[in-house]
Protein backbone atom coordinates (compact mmCIF):
# COMPACT_ATOMS: atom_id res chain seq x y z
CA UNK A 1 0.00 0.00 0.00
CA UNK A 2 1.23 3.48 -0.90
CA UNK A 3 -0.51 6.25 1.01
CA UNK A 4 -0.04 10.01 0.78
CA UNK A 5 0.10 11.89 4.09
CA UNK A 6 0.87 15.60 4.31
CA UNK A 7 3.00 17.07 7.08
CA UNK A 8 0.63 20.03 7.35
CA UNK A 9 -3.06 19.20 7.86
CA UNK A 10 -2.24 15.55 8.49
CA UNK A 11 -5.13 13.31 7.40
CA UNK A 12 -5.96 11.20 10.46
CA UNK A 13 -7.98 8.76 8.35
CA UNK A 14 -4.82 7.85 6.41
CA UNK A 15 -2.80 7.83 9.64
CA UNK A 16 -5.27 5.36 11.17
CA UNK A 17 -4.71 2.96 8.25
CA UNK A 18 -0.97 3.02 8.93
CA UNK A 19 -1.52 2.58 12.67
CA UNK A 20 -3.75 -0.45 12.02
CA UNK A 21 -0.96 -2.05 9.97
CA UNK A 22 1.56 -1.40 12.76
CA UNK A 23 -0.79 -2.82 15.42
CA UNK A 24 -1.14 -5.98 13.33
CA UNK A 25 2.63 -6.44 13.22
CA UNK A 26 3.21 -4.92 9.80
CA UNK A 27 6.26 -3.07 8.46
CA UNK A 28 5.97 0.53 7.29
CA UNK A 29 8.30 2.90 5.42
CA UNK A 30 7.85 6.56 6.39
CA UNK A 31 9.58 9.95 6.17
CA UNK A 32 11.54 11.47 9.05
CA UNK A 33 13.35 14.78 9.38
CA UNK A 34 16.44 13.09 7.91
CA UNK A 35 16.06 10.08 5.57
CA UNK A 36 13.19 7.71 4.81
CA UNK A 37 13.13 4.87 7.34
CA UNK A 38 11.51 1.50 7.89
CA UNK A 39 9.85 0.61 11.16
CA UNK A 40 7.39 -1.43 13.16
CA UNK A 41 5.68 -1.36 16.55
CA UNK A 42 8.68 -1.59 18.90
CA UNK A 43 6.65 -3.56 21.47
CA UNK A 44 5.55 -6.23 18.97
CA UNK A 45 8.25 -8.92 19.23
CA UNK A 46 7.19 -10.74 16.06
CA UNK A 47 7.31 -7.51 14.06
CA UNK A 48 10.75 -6.69 15.48
CA UNK A 49 12.01 -10.13 14.45
CA UNK A 50 10.53 -9.59 10.97
CA UNK A 51 12.20 -6.23 10.39
CA UNK A 52 15.56 -7.47 11.72
CA UNK A 53 15.39 -10.46 9.36
CA UNK A 54 14.61 -8.14 6.44
CA UNK A 55 17.56 -5.88 7.27
CA UNK A 56 19.83 -8.83 8.10
CA UNK A 57 20.61 -7.78 11.67
CA UNK A 58 20.60 -9.65 14.98
CA UNK A 59 18.12 -7.94 17.35
CA UNK A 60 20.24 -9.01 20.32
CA UNK A 61 23.36 -7.31 18.97
CA UNK A 62 22.29 -4.60 16.55
CA UNK A 63 22.18 -0.95 17.53
CA UNK A 64 18.45 -0.39 17.63
CA UNK A 65 16.60 2.92 17.85
CA UNK A 66 13.00 3.78 18.67
CA UNK A 67 10.94 6.83 17.76
CA UNK A 68 8.96 8.38 20.61
CA UNK A 69 6.28 11.03 20.28
CA UNK A 70 7.83 13.48 22.73
CA UNK A 71 10.12 13.87 25.73
CA UNK A 72 7.53 12.56 28.20
CA UNK A 73 7.51 9.17 26.44
CA UNK A 74 11.29 8.72 26.48
CA UNK A 75 11.55 7.92 30.20
CA UNK A 76 9.33 4.87 29.62
CA UNK A 77 12.01 3.19 27.54
CA UNK A 78 15.29 4.82 28.59
CA UNK A 79 16.89 6.08 31.77
CA UNK A 80 17.37 9.82 31.46
CA UNK A 81 19.48 11.71 34.00
CA UNK A 82 19.06 15.43 34.65
CA UNK A 83 21.91 16.57 32.40
CA UNK A 84 20.80 14.26 29.58
CA UNK A 85 17.21 15.50 29.93
CA UNK A 86 18.38 19.12 29.56
CA UNK A 87 20.32 18.18 26.41
CA UNK A 88 17.33 16.34 24.92
CA UNK A 89 14.99 19.21 25.76
CA UNK A 90 17.23 21.68 23.89
CA UNK A 91 17.51 19.52 20.77
CA UNK A 92 14.23 17.60 20.34
CA UNK A 93 12.25 17.34 18.17
CA UNK A 94 15.22 17.25 15.83
CA UNK A 95 17.53 15.19 13.61
CA UNK A 96 19.31 13.43 16.47
CA UNK A 97 19.61 9.89 17.82
CA UNK A 98 20.47 9.89 21.53
CA UNK A 99 22.02 6.70 22.94
CA UNK A 100 20.72 6.21 26.48
CA UNK A 101 20.70 3.43 29.08
CA UNK A 102 17.75 1.15 28.29
CA UNK A 103 14.91 0.70 30.77
CA UNK A 104 13.23 -2.62 31.56
CA UNK A 105 10.04 -1.61 29.68
CA UNK A 106 11.40 -2.68 26.31
CA UNK A 107 10.14 -6.12 25.21
CA UNK A 108 12.06 -9.26 26.06
CA UNK A 109 13.79 -9.36 22.68
CA UNK A 110 15.75 -6.33 23.98
CA UNK A 111 16.09 -7.70 27.52
CA UNK A 112 19.88 -8.03 27.50
CA UNK A 113 20.43 -4.63 25.96
CA UNK A 114 22.07 -1.98 28.10
CA UNK A 115 21.53 0.87 25.62
CA UNK A 116 18.86 2.09 23.25
CA UNK A 117 18.80 4.84 20.62
CA UNK A 118 16.00 7.37 21.06
CA UNK A 119 14.61 9.61 18.31
CA UNK A 120 11.95 12.33 18.33
CA UNK A 121 12.11 13.51 14.70
CA UNK A 122 11.01 16.98 13.68
CA UNK A 123 8.49 15.41 11.31
CA UNK A 124 4.78 15.69 11.96
CA UNK A 125 3.85 12.59 9.93
CA UNK A 126 5.80 9.95 11.84
CA UNK A 127 5.20 11.65 15.21
CA UNK A 128 1.44 11.62 14.57
CA UNK A 129 1.64 7.93 13.65
CA UNK A 130 3.56 7.19 16.87
CA UNK A 131 1.10 9.23 18.95
CA UNK A 132 -1.91 7.42 17.50
CA UNK A 133 -0.20 4.03 17.86
CA UNK A 134 0.50 4.70 21.54
CA UNK A 135 3.81 2.79 21.34
CA UNK A 136 7.27 3.73 20.12
CA UNK A 137 8.24 2.68 16.60
CA UNK A 138 11.41 0.64 16.11
CA UNK A 139 13.19 2.50 13.33
CA UNK A 140 15.99 1.66 10.89
CA UNK A 141 17.35 3.79 8.08
CA UNK A 142 16.14 2.69 4.68
CA UNK A 143 19.20 4.14 3.03
CA UNK A 144 22.10 1.87 2.15
CA UNK A 145 25.32 3.52 1.06
CA UNK A 146 25.55 1.51 -2.15
CA UNK A 147 22.04 2.38 -3.33
CA UNK A 148 21.33 4.97 -5.97
CA UNK A 149 20.09 8.17 -4.44
CA UNK A 150 16.60 8.24 -5.91
CA UNK A 151 15.53 5.05 -4.14
CA UNK A 152 16.15 6.74 -0.81
CA UNK A 153 14.45 10.07 -1.51
CA UNK A 154 11.54 9.54 -3.92
CA UNK A 155 8.65 7.73 -2.19
CA UNK A 156 7.24 6.36 -5.46
CA UNK A 157 10.60 4.81 -6.34
CA UNK A 158 10.88 3.53 -2.76
CA UNK A 159 7.49 1.87 -3.22
CA UNK A 160 8.61 0.31 -6.51
CA UNK A 161 11.64 -1.21 -4.82
CA UNK A 162 10.31 -2.14 -1.38
CA UNK A 163 6.53 -2.36 -1.86
CA UNK A 164 6.57 -6.15 -1.97
CA UNK A 165 8.68 -6.37 1.21
CA UNK A 166 6.65 -4.06 3.47
CA UNK A 167 2.97 -3.54 4.20
CA UNK A 168 2.85 0.21 3.59
CA UNK A 169 4.93 3.07 2.20
CA UNK A 170 3.96 6.53 3.43
CA UNK A 171 4.47 9.19 0.77
CA UNK A 172 5.39 12.31 2.70
CA UNK A 173 7.18 14.01 -0.17
CA UNK A 174 10.83 13.81 -1.11
CA UNK A 175 13.13 12.68 1.71
CA UNK A 176 16.58 13.79 2.71
CA UNK A 177 19.93 12.07 2.19
CA UNK A 178 21.71 13.04 5.42
CA UNK A 179 21.31 10.73 8.45
CA UNK A 180 20.76 11.84 12.03
CA UNK A 181 23.55 12.98 14.32
CA UNK A 182 24.18 10.24 16.90
CA UNK A 183 25.03 11.34 20.44
CA UNK A 184 26.16 8.98 23.20
CA UNK A 185 24.47 10.02 26.45
CA UNK A 186 25.12 6.86 28.46
CA UNK A 187 27.11 8.90 30.96
CA UNK A 188 27.50 12.64 31.56
CA UNK A 189 30.38 12.88 29.08
CA UNK A 190 28.21 13.44 26.00
CA UNK A 191 29.96 12.39 22.80
CA UNK A 192 28.95 12.83 19.16
CA UNK A 193 29.71 9.46 17.58
CA UNK A 194 28.32 10.34 14.14
CA UNK A 195 27.91 13.86 12.84
CA UNK A 196 24.91 14.00 10.54
CA UNK A 197 22.15 16.52 9.98
CA UNK A 198 21.75 19.08 12.73
CA UNK A 199 24.09 20.95 15.04
CA UNK A 200 23.86 19.81 18.66
CA UNK A 201 23.00 22.58 21.14
CA UNK A 202 24.82 21.99 24.43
Amino acid sequence: MLTKIYSENTNLREVSKVVKILKEGGLVIYPTDTVYAIGCDALNVRAVEKICAMKGVNPQKAQLSVICYDLSDISEYAKVGNSAFKLLKKNLPGPFTFILPASSNLPRIFRNRKEVGIRVPDNNIIRTIVRELGNPVLTMSLRDDDEILEYSTDPELIYEKYGSSVDCVVDGGYGGIEPSTVVNCVDDEFEIIRQGKGELVL
